[in-house]
């Protein structure tokens, strides 16, 4: 479906796609040439452009041709390369690239005109920006770094609770006997810990140096993180405005066929991001 979009003129871009852009069933976005550091996070809201309000709110201008630096505690704007043309039976939804979210890095995708992040208006024509705020790690970007991913929908393909127990008492989706289905799966920390050590997640390290988010796999662990290990009496606190990376107990996959995707945290537990 996403190349069959760009071959019709639905998914623009500067630049031809690089390989590996077109996942199974998402498009990684690619940051632009320019980002401008703004005031505060914003939505445009209607009657108004992205662009027009980066113009009342921006600080300054930085390229990110030869890469460039996003401080902690800042929000940035940055036009992405690719825009949209997209038919009127046709919607989008982005969040952040999984590595982006073990970065800690705090992503949304805006369109002109919106009134929510994240998420593209069927029929949509125009561009497409990403707010950027980097929360634990500064990270270094460039011209064609990919932090963000976006999805196509036609229709509402979302599985009532009925079909997905069918689908779960088929094709097992998470290796749990008392798995909860009903309303999505849901999926707890393990405490009991992992191997030898009973590992249970790491946390962040403050004060690090900076994350080139093109360099994979080139950074050793303990600069950057915390072990934390299981406790007698399997408990964790979790301290405020730290970061946290912890084990699942249950282990889920999706069939080829099907696409899944996290959703927020249940406020009703606890004030966390997840």
């Amino acid at each position: 479906m996403i190349a069959a979009l760009a071959r019709d003129g639905a998914i623009l871009r500067a630049y031809d796609f690089v390989p590996d852009q077109i996942q199974p069933a998402s498009l990684d976005l690619r940051l632009g040439e320019v980002a401008y550091r703004v005031r505060a996070s914003f939505l445009p809201g209607p009657d108004t452009t992205v662009a027009e309000r980066i113009d009342e709110l921006k600080l300054h201008e930085i390229a990110l041709g030869d890469g460039a630096v996003l401080e902690t505690g800042c929000v940035y704007i940055v036009a992405l390369i690719e825009s949209l043309a997209l038919p009127e039976d046709i919607a989008a939804a982005a969040n952040p690239k999984s590595s982006t979210g073990r970065l800690d890095v705090f992503t949304r995708v805006i369109a002109d005109e919106t009134r929510g992040f994240d998420h593209v208006s069927a029929g949509y024509h125009g561009p497409l920006y990403a707010e950027i705020s980097p929360r634990t790690f500064p990270v270094l970007v460039r011209e064609g770094s990919r932090l963000s991913q976006i999805r196509f929908r036609r229709g509402n393909a979302l599985l009532d609770a009925e079909t997905l127990r069918a689908l779960h008492a088929r094709e097992r989706l998470v290796d749990d006997d008392e798995a909860d289905v009903s309303e999505g799966i849901a999926v707890s920390v393990d405490l009991s810990g992992l191997g030898p050590d009973g590992l249970v997640g790491y946390r962040a390290k403050r004060h690090t140096g900076l994350i080139d988010v093109e360099r994979r796999a080139g950074y050793d662990v303990a600069d950057f993180w915390e072990p934390m290990h299981s406790r007698k009496d399997q408990s964790l606190i979790l301290d405020p405005d730290e970061f946290y990376i912890l084990a699942s107990k249950e282990a889920v996959q999706v069939p080829p066929e099907y696409a899944a995707e996290m959703v927020p945290f249940d406020p009703l537990v606890g004030e966390f991001r997840v």
